[in-house]
């Protein structure tokens, strides 16, 4: 029995073995994990659909796999019987079909694309495992050639009149006119200059050029800059943190953020939406799930927090806390990379002030946070030294205008500037 890789999510067809859990010899249990895969952005762990016996394997660490590609070999204890096996056992014992029954079913075999026509009102010559493995799928045996003697209808002749049909689904499903091939990558020898050396670009940072490309290639890209004042907003986090330490968890920058970012999303839905390109239609999400772009070792990685407009500021930041240690150590499932309705990326623990940030389509917003820095500000006719956080709104232009954006950046500006003392108490 072979254990192939089954699929790994919609649109997943890929990934690279990191460990691998099984030996050669072992006897392993029917969902035990045998191997981790990391594919996309996460690092899954793939089980066994059988127990038995490791008689071999056919993967080795850093193998980039796909669905199908059988990954080890079983000798099952027990295995379990094949209908199709075991139609064919059927039609062995039952034997051959007799001048009588040759002569009842008509005797006639079928070319491809004929109907059986049966003289004597019969239909055509098949066992009753035959008949009822058609009927399960939906196998009209009329059109069916058989090859057995007087036409009889085998597992063999069944199976080869399904890939047939396959065969031609697919033909079917193929573009009517060819897609252009890509021009070829020029290969530069780099060497002739100067010493160099080589590294393979890794299926994660391969992810995220793929999706990049894509967004910045299809969606109309425009930036909105804006500052917020957060000097009061940081004495805030600085006499309610010890207390949030208590209870297990870290008041962060981020944490206000997404705060302000989901009330700022429920006056201006239209940032919470998805363009739909098949129907030209725009989806409005009633949820608010919000991923957090974290700076791992192996690159970006964006772990989604799901209903943030739901959880009070304690238990985001729990949360936060949480799902970013367990990103940074590649623990992240690819469920909890899926489904978020807009994205905030953190850049000022690096130092970085303002840039540009690519939205993750299918959103149609993303906010970048610059680092905050103190700024001789004019307030009440008096120059102050504030706290000045840099905000970068990037948007899908095909969805939300430029007025909506200005409106939608100073509701994000207003609340972190406003923030109220009785929503950080614990």
């Amino acid at each position: 029995m072979n254990i192939k890789l089954p699929r790994l999510g919609e649109g997943v067809d890929s990934g690279i073995v990191v460990n691998i859990l099984v030996s050669e010899g072992d006897l392993i249990k029917k969902d035990q994990t045998i191997l981790e895969l990391e594919n996309e952005k996460a690092v899954a762990p793939i089980p066994s659909t059988a127990s038995g016996k490791v008689t071999k394997i056919h993967v080795k660490e850093g193998e980039e796999l796909t669905v199908g590609q059988v990954l080890i070999s079983l000798a099952s204890e027990a295995p379990a019987k094949d209908k199709f096996k075991e139609a064919e056992k059927v039609d062995k014992t039952e034997g051959q079909v007799s001048p009588v029954e040759e002569s009842r079913h008509g005797g006639q075999a079928l070319s491809h694309g004929d109907i059986y026509e049966s003289k004597s009102g019969f239909g055509p010559p098949a066992s009753p495992s035959i008949r009822k493995t058609a009927g399960e799928l939906g196998i009209d045996l009329t059109r069916v050639k058989g090859s057995g003697r007087g036409g009889r209808i085998v597992l063999n002749d069944l199976t080869a009149y399904i890939q047939r049909l396959q065969k031609i689904a697919f033909k079917k499903r193929a573009p009517a006119t060819p897609t252009p091939p890509s021009p070829t990558a020029e290969s530069i020898d780099f060497s002739k200059w100067g010493p160099i050396r080589r590294e393979q670009i890794t299926l994660l940072r391969r992810t995220v050029g793929k999706r990049m490309v894509k967004s910045w290639t299809t969606i109309p890209h425009i930036t909105q800059f804006d500052d917020a004042d957060i000097t009061s907003l940081l004495e805030l986090r600085k006499k309610h943190n010890p207390s949030y330490k208590t209870k297990g968890a870290h008041l962060t920058l981020t944490s206000f953020v997404l705060k302000a970012v989901t009330m700022a999303l429920k006056t201006y839905p239209v940032f919470n939406s998805s363009l739909d390109e098949s129907t030209g239609e725009i989806v409005y999400k009633d949820y608010c799930h919000i991923g957090v772009a974290v700076d791992t070792e192996a690159g970006l990685i964006v772990p989604v927090i799901r209903d943030v407009d739901k959880k009070a500021l304690l238990e985001l930041s729990r949360q936060l806390q949480k799902l970013t240690e367990k990103t940074r150590q590649r623990k992240v499932s690819l469920e909890e990379l899926q489904g978020g309705t807009f994205t905030i990326s953190n850049q000022g623990s690096i130092g970085s002030l303002h840039f540009t940030p690519i939205i993750n389509k299918p959103q149609v917003a993303i906010l970048g946070l610059g680092q905050g820095t103190a700024k001789p500000v004019a307030r009440k006719q008096k120059v102050e030294i504030r706290t000045m956080l840099p905000l970068c709104l990037s948007y899908d232009h095909r969805v939300i205008d430029g007025a909506d954006a200005v409106r939608f950046i100073r509701e994000i500006v207003s609340a972190l500037e406003n923030f109220k003392e009785e929503d950080v108490k614990v």
